[in-house]
């Protein structure tokens, strides 16, 4: 079984609970375009999605599921990311098991780079909450 954004999504859930909202494989506006991310971490309530996707200022981070899309989702995928000031952008790469976060927007790229395999790390928006590495590639 391929990893999917549903398990990874339902543990954000459980650890996001009463803090974000979680949307999977939705649109989001953006100045030029209306991607769909594989999982959008948005601002509470829930509600505010009924009528309106979100926009840049909504989003506490983004996540995109690589398997075949890797290149694509590490080149113009951030790029686009980086130049909408989208704050923080996860990638996880399901065949090498590693997670890459992106943080510090500016003209078009993103400052910082960290990969990580093992550990945990924590969100710039909840610094105080942290994410098992391990259970985002949990089957």
């Amino acid at each position: 079984m391929l990893l999917g954004s549903g398990t990874i999504a339902d543990y954000l859930r459980q650890v996001l609970v009463g803090k974000a909202w979680i949307r999977e494989a939705h649109p989001i506006i953006l100045s030029n375009s209306e991607p769909e991310p594989d999982i959008a971490i948005v601002k509470l309530p829930r509600s505010k999605y009924f009528q309106n996707h979100p926009t840049p200022q909504d989003i506490f981070w983004l996540i995109e599921i690589a398997d075949t899309t890797l290149a694509y989702d590490l080149s113009k995928k951030k790029e686009i990311y980086a130049l909408e000031n989208i704050q923080e952008y996860w990638v996880l790469n399901i065949k090498k098991q590693e997670l890459t976060v992106f943080t510090q927007p500016e003209n078009g790229t993103y400052h910082v780079q960290l990969k990580l395999s093992a550990g945990i790390v924590k969100p710039i928006a909840f610094q105080d909450l942290e994410i098992s590495v391990a259970k985002l590639f949990e089957k």
